[in-house]
Parts: structure tokens; sequence; C-alpha cells
């Protein structure tokens, strides 16, 4: 019976993630202690996920994917797109088809996060919306990564179950010729139709006027009468607790960004202030500072030039996630300061200390030019502008591109094995140094590493149980004598429903056992069912959560959540009325 206590352990799981307050990686590892403790996966096997050749694929696949970013040719694509027509669907299917390329052979993530500054930028040239561009090239996204055993983590598990079954895994192009037909339908109806089901919300914002900064910000004068005159930085907040925060100093016509707390104020320094009216004013109450008046001593000031505000999306792997700007001391450790903070159309000014920050939030920083572009990268968020194409040189190029392709053709020809190439083509790109060592372990997404570690134990747990076997009985009664082409869309239906609250990933893991358990059922080859699982995992979209994707595109195009279903229900639509005779044709039972 210890079939229904992992049962059990999954309904919890799975309510856990629907329910994401618990990050996704913690889930999972709770999911496989709470296997461990009572036996079902023995402790000796409890982290051997994490060495699964599908583990250290997706890890590799990774590092790979940042190198061939680093190397600069998705930029030049990407140059190239900003210069093309004016048409809105030539410019889409443009952006999509990029990005959709990119995927097929780097983390969907990675390749959005390359294309998404381009298309905002030609959203703000053009005077659209830049809810227009984002939701679709998040999709291409998702369609291109079915196209190729590298394109996403569920292709690679599941060739690791087929191989597991049938002694042979997936090749490099196995999903090729179902995902390839798959992409191209979904790129031209999100080009020629699909967009144009989205609302062109915030149409007025752009990556440089999201926040009328200047509402926000203002100068104060120290005089002779302020109490703050021959007190350090540190000690205004015990002097006055209003929620007003010190971007930076003017002294002598000279800024300093970001002053030090035991910076002692003098007389006539203007210190730069961000908060609102009501704070402003009781700051003055309680400090005795003045207005430094109509003139933006800030912009005046020698050093001005140099300080830059950027906005950004947090990515679900920040180190931002969960936790509060005060919390992190974001300016004393990194040297910018937090301006603001827009969340779901909804902007927040006051007490910037004390926001939690979230997968998604759109935040705007203030830093020196030259560091805080850097700084932001290094904390997980993702520009939404650029300071302009930086390109590596035509042989760094050639050489990522040349190592890449001579890895694929060691797996094509049966030379390596998939586990062995890309792992060994990242330790050459790294020693070629077209990717920096220290991007090595910072380009890993570990929190998809760890979850992936974690459950393929609990997956396995749910076969060796007799679970995986008792729900694909259930779903062989409900089919009954029906076609296996009905079996086959109920599979890819219920996949597709669970990929859109939890992991893709994982979705996959708990999937695949029961496809093979239909599979054996209909006396037919596991081939199709495994397919449709990985098909159906990475079709996430009809919510914002149920792929990276759809959730880092959510604050800058303004989404709600019922925007992905404006859009993504007829995408889903489309790829189950096509992904099944697809599959039935190309792997036959």
């Amino acid at each position: 019976m210890d079939y229904i206590y992992v049962f059990v352990v999954l309904v919890v799981v799975l309510g856990l993630f629907v329910w994401g307050k618990i990050r996704h990686d913690f889930v999972a590892l709770l999911a496989l202690f709470a296997l461990v403790i009572p036996g079902i996966i023995p402790a000796e096997k409890a982290f051997q996920g994490l060495g699964h050749p599908a583990v250290i694929t997706v890890a590799a696949v990774l590092i790979i994917g940042k190198a061939l970013e680093k190397s600069g040719i998705v930029d030049m694509l990407g140059k190239w797109v900003s210069s093309l027509s004016s048409n809105l669907t030539i410019q889409i299917f443009t952006l999509c088809s990029l990005v959709a390329v990119a995927s097929a052979f780097m983390n969907n993530v990675g390749a959005l996060a390359i294309v998404m500054p381009v298309a905002i930028n030609i959203a703000y040239k053009s005077k659209k919306s830049p809810s227009l561009f984002l939701m679709p090239i998040a999709f291409a996204s998702l369609f291109g990564g079915l196209m190729t055993l590298i394109g996403t983590p569920p292709n690679i598990i599941i060739s690791t179950f087929r191989e597991a079954q049938t002694g042979t895994p997936f090749g490099m192009f196995s999903f090729a010729p179902v995902g390839a037909i798959l992409t191209l339908a979904g790129v031209l109806f999100i080009s020629l139709l699909g967009w144009r089901l989205l609302p062109g919300r915030a149409s007025e914002k752009s990556n440089a006027h999201a926040f009328n900064i200047d509402d926000y910000i203002t100068e104060m004068i120290v005089n002779e009468d302020s109490i703050v005159n021959g007190k350090t930085i540190g000690e205004l907040s015990i002097l006055s607790k209003s929620d007003v925060q010190i971007l930076g100093l003017v002294r002598n016509n000279i800024r300093v960004h970001a002053p030090d707390e035991d910076e002692i104020l003098q007389i006539n320094d203007i210190l730069i202030l961000e908060g609102d009216a009501h704070s402003f004013k009781e700051f003055m109450d309680d400090t005795g500072v003045k207005l430094a008046g109509g003139k933006k001593f800030r912009k005046d000031a020698i050093g001005s030039d140099s300080i830059s505000f950027v906005e950004a999306v947090v990515m679900a792997d920040s180190p931002l996630v969960g936790q509060t700007s005060a919390g992190l001391k974001i300016r004393g450790r990194y040297g910018i300061n937090l301006v603001a903070v827009s969340r779901k159309e909804e902007k927040i000014h006051r007490r910037l200390g004390k926001v939690i920050f979230r997968n998604g939030d759109v935040v705007m920083f203030q830093g020196r030019e030259h560091l805080i572009w850097e700084t932001i990268t290094s904390i997980g968020c993702l520009p939404l502008a650029k300071r302009g194409v930086s390109f590596a040189s035509e042989k760094k190029i050639l050489l990522s591109l040349a190592i890449f392709g001579v890895s694929i053709l060691a797996i094509v020809f049966g030379l390596l094995p998939v586990h062995v190439a890309f792992p060994l083509a990242a330790v050459v790109l790294i020693l070629t140094k077209v990717l920096p060592v220290k991007d090595m372990y910072t380009s890993i997404d570990w929190p998809v590493i760890i979850l992936l570690g974690a459950m393929l134990p609990v997956g396995e747990a749910l076969e060796t149980s007799g679970g995986a076997k008792l729900i694909a009985d259930y779903i062989l009664n409900i089919a009954g004598d029906l076609s296996p082409q009905i079996t086959l869309t109920i599979l890819i239906v219920v996949t597709m429903l669970l990929s859109g609250i939890i992991n893709n990933a994982a979705t996959v893991v708990l999937m695949a056992p029961i496809a093979m358990g239909i599979a054996h059922g209909m006396n037919y080859s596991p081939d199709p069912f495994l397919m449709t699982v990985a098909i159906g995992a990475s079709a996430s979209f009809l919510t914002p959560i149920g792929h990276q994707s759809n959730t880092l595109v959510m604050g800058p195009g303004g989404y709600r959540f019922g925007d992905y279903i404006r859009m993504g229900l007829p995408v889903s639509i489309l790829v189950v009325l096509l992904a099944v005779p697809l599959i039935l044709y190309f792997w036959p039972f």
C-alpha cells in the first residue's frame, strides 16, 4: 500500500507547487525527504538523481547556452532584427522566429532574455505597446524548445526514460519532425492572429519612461539651522522615521553616489532623496533641512552624467526573490539604489526597503553607469534596455559554433552519449575562453537542477510503488474502447494542464511513468506516448506560472493572469489538434 502514501505526498506537493510560496526546488526536496524517511526511497539512493544523465545534460546545456550568448551570435541577429520593417506582423514574426531557433539550441529563458530588450526597443520606436510583442516571443521560446533534444529539459528527461525502457535514447533531432512543424505553425499563428488577441496595455510605457522618477526624487539642502549638520548619514534614520531613502549627495558641485553611512554632513550639502510628498515633509520637519529650490543640483553636479537609471525584471533564480532591499542591504553591498518597484501595473514607491521581491517584478535601480549593468545582471535581474551591443570577435563566434557543432555531430553519429558530449563541449568552451570561467557555475539554473535531482527519485517511487500503473489503468478505463488517438489526446491535455501549474520538468517526471504504463496496457510502443508527454509538458501557454518565460514577460508587458488564456487557449488547442496526428505519423504504434 506504499502507493497510497506516495499519492498523498504528491497531492501535497502539487498543492505547494500551485501555492507558490515555497520555491519549487525546496518543495521537491520536501517530497524526496517525505519518501526517504519511511523507506519508500532507499536512503542510499536519495541523491542519486543529482548524478542522473538528464541532470548532467541540462547543466551542460545551460553552460553552452551562456557561451553562445557571450559569443555575440544572438546579439548580432538582434541588431539585424531592430532594423527591419515597421510592419508589426513582420516584426513579431521575425522576433518569434529568432527566439524559436535560438531556443532549440539554448535555454528557453536565456534566448528570451536576449531578445526581450530588442523587442521592447522596437515597441518603443514604433510607438506600440510592449504587450503586443512580449507574450508572442515568450510563447515562441516554448515552441522552439520542442525541436531538439537539448531544446528544453523535458526532452532530455523523456529521452532518459526511453533509454531505460528500450535501451536506446531519443536522438538529437528525434523531436524535430513533430517539433519543427508545431513551431512553424505556432509562430505563424502567433504572428498573423495571436498578437491581435492581446490587450494593447501599457502602450505609454517604455524602458525609459515606465517610472516618472522626478516625481519621487528631490534635493534638500543642509543649512546652519539643520540638526543634521555635523551628523553622519547613518544617524538620519534615528533623527527621522520618515520613509525616505538617500540616493546621493552633492558637495561643492561634485556628486557622491550612494555615500557611506559614516559620511558627516556639512552646511550647503545637497541631499538627493527618494520618497513621496508626505515623507519629504515629515523629513524636513524632523531635521530642519530645506528644499533646494527649482534647480536640479543632481543633474548639474560634476559626476551626474555617470549616474544612470536602469529598469530590470527580477528573474526566478535571483537572490532578491523572497528578500527585501533593506534585508539584502542593496545599497551598501552592491553600490546601487532601489528607486521603484512595479508589480502587475502596480507601482510601489513607498517603503521600498520593506517590499518583498517576487519573480517577475519590474524594478528600477540607480547607479554608476560603468557598474550598474554588470551589478544588475549579477543579482539575477534582466535589464530591459541595452547600453549598446558589444559584439565579440568573429573568431570567437566561429570558435563557439565549431565546438558546439562538433559536439552535436559526435552525438548524431553515436561517438559520444549526450551526457558526455555536452559537458565536454562546455569544458572546451571555457578552456578556449569563449565563456569566462567565473560564468561557468552562475550560468547554471541551480533551482532547476535541484528540482530535477530531487524529483527523479520521486518519479521512480511513483512507478515502483505501483502508483503509476494504477493511474495508467484508470486512464485506460476512462478511454475504454476509444481509439488510441483519443487516449493520446487525453494524455496530452492532462500533461498540458499539469504543466500550467507546476514546473515542466516536474511534470515530465510524474507523467512519463504513467505514459509508459498506458503504453504497456495497450501493448503499444512507448514512443508516441513519451513524445506526447514531452510536447504537452512544454506547451505551458495557459498561465504565467507554468514556465519562467511566461513569468518573465508578465511585468514588462503589463499582463494580467487572464491575458495568457486569451492567446494561450487557442495556441493550446492548435497544439493538441496538430500534435496527436503528427506524433502518430512520425511515431506510429
